[in-house]
């Protein structure tokens, strides 16, 4: 699709729109496609919006529904968090609707799926293998998901996720102004990206009709504590108080990359660019300063 054209024959329906993902990859379709959020909590922010919709993920009406027969949209985003027993009977429903709409579904899941390795970073076919609750709710929703037909949906993980506007950032913003304590992870390898680039990688995932399953990840990867000294050095000549947490004697990856389903190298990014991407507004303001 050309840039600056308006796709209107992809409807697409984002749930977890007004959530820090969810919001981004809204704001980065919305002037290419028909885009339809959802929101939970922020009353009076979009209640005027006629393209927002208010949803409940524990909600145990016909909500879903609803939207879903209102909206009915080609693609689905799901970018939800809440209660896994309500999340799960959500995802069924997608999961229904997809079947009988020959829409396709896009789940964004994370690197806790792969949180009990530790000695290699993980690849889009590796099994996933969680010692945390969380990271086994995500894979019991990425096997409900994969129930589809793989021309249907594409699982969607996203590792550290930074920018600008990423709320981790603002912790470390709030902990350098207040001289508070940050948690870092000596021994923890991982992989990032900005909430810029994964939006930008999941418009062309839509555009191009991508499925199966994609690591929205750095090609490379870096300790975590590296990470955020180097952004607090880029932002500020104070720093917080680093405080240190250790989970292993040794260093353990929680890390994906991207290796079977490349995207274009215009699509890629490095933990240089994720670090310079979160920190150039910053250091523009200084400048002005």
């Amino acid at each position: 699709m050309e840039e600056g054209s308006r796709n209107v024959s992809n409807r697409i329906l984002i749930l977890g729109a007004s959530g820090f993902i969810g919001n981004t990859i809204y704001k980065e379709l919305l002037p290419y496609f028909d885009v339809y959020g959802t929101y939970a909590h922020q009353h009076g922010l979009y209640g005027e919006n006629q393209v927002f919709y208010e949803f409940f993920v524990e909600s145990e009406g016909d909500e879903l529904s609803a939207i879903l027969n209102e909206v009915m949209p080609s693609v689905i985003i799901s970018a939800l968090k809440g209660p896994f027993e309500a999340l799960k009977k959500v995802h069924k429903s997608l999961c229904e609707y997809c079947l009988g709409m020959d829409a396709t579904l896009l789940y964004i899941s994370s690197s806790q799926v792969f949180d009990a390795y530790g000695k290699f970073p993980s690849y889009e076919f590796d099994i996933p293998k969680s010692q945390s609750l969380e990271g086994v709710q995500k894979i019991q929703l990425e096997k409900l998901i994969q129930t589809l037909p793989e021309s249907q949906y594409a699982i969607l993980r996203l590792p550290l996720v930074l920018g600008v506007n990423a709320p981790i950032l603002f912790m470390l913003k709030q902990a350098i102004k207040h001289q508070a304590s940050f948690d870092v992870y000596p021994n923890l390898i991982v992989s990032a990206t900005t909430s810029d680039k994964m939006a930008q990688q999941i418009h062309y995932i839509i555009n191009h009709h991508c499925t199966g399953i994609y690591h929205l990840a750095s090609e490379d990867v870096m300790h975590h504590d590296e990470i955020f000294r180097e952004i607090s050095d880029r932002i500020s000549s104070k720093r917080p108080v680093f405080k240190k947490v250790y989970s292993s004697n040794e260093d353990l990856f929680l890390a994906l990359l991207p290796k079977e389903n490349k995207l274009p190298k215009n699509y890629r990014i490095t933990i240089a660019e994720v670090i310079e991407d979160s920190t150039l507004k910053d250091e523009i303001v200084t400048l002005k300063n």
